[in-house]
């Protein structure tokens, strides 16, 4: 007769079984993202860019009296904290840190992708500084035609961040957040190319 103890270890192995079974079926194999790893990377630089782009966004809101201009920043400030606290989630969820001693872009370097340089340690599309001061200091239409130069130049950034992702990842929830990046910023551009046009002003070169 089989053993009460052989019995209950054979249910227990039976159990660890299935749930492993579910476990790859939810996650289609695919184990938990590294330290290094893109859609790391993806995430806290993102994180990092989003900041820059609501804080930017918060700026010209106080500034302007342009509805249109608000209703952009309110869009951008909305979006982009939301996103923002996904990219947290994950980092969270996957057991990492949200900040790193890895340099900025890492994750896309050595990939045919973007080469950002040591001593810069740069996102693309990271308004300097001097951009910001003077942000802060202008008013008005030069205000407002500052922000959508430094917002333009920012989402192409995110663009190309957001494209790098695509090329390196097939991750469901990371690459779905790209593509709608992707999506959302490029139609922004637009808008914003168009609302600098009326002010009779050209993106920077």
């Amino acid at each position: 007769m089989e053993k009460p103890a052989s019995r209950s270890l054979f249910v227990a192995l039976a159990v660890l079984v299935v749930v492993a079974a579910a476990v790859f079926l939810v996650f289609g194999g695919r184990g938990t993202p590294g330290d290094t790893s893109p859609e790391a990377g993806f995430a806290r630089d993102m994180a990092t860019h989003h900041a820059q782009a609501v804080a930017m966004s918060f700026t010209i809101r106080d500034k302007s009296e342009s509805g249109e201009i608000r209703n952009l920043a309110f869009d951008i400030i909305n979006t982009q904290a939301n996103q923002r606290g996904m990219f947290l989630g994950w980092l969270e969820q996957w057991g990492l840190t949200q900040s790193t001693d890895l340099r900025p872009m890492r994750w896309m370097n050595g990939h045919g992708h973007v080469q950002v340089s040591a001593s810069t340690q740069e996102m693309p599309g990271m308004a300097s500084q001097q951009d910001l001061a003077k942000l802060d200091e202008l008013t008005g239409a030069e205000a407002e035609v500052q922000f959508l130069r430094l917002m333009i130049r920012h989402h192409e950034g995110g663009v190309e961040m957001a494209e790098g992702l695509l090329r390196l990842s097939d991750r469901t929830e990371v690459v779905r957040m790209a593509r709608k990046i992707v999506d959302g910023q490029k139609a922004e551009i637009d808008l914003m190319t168009d609302l600098l046009a009326r002010r009779g002003a050209l993106p920077a070169s």
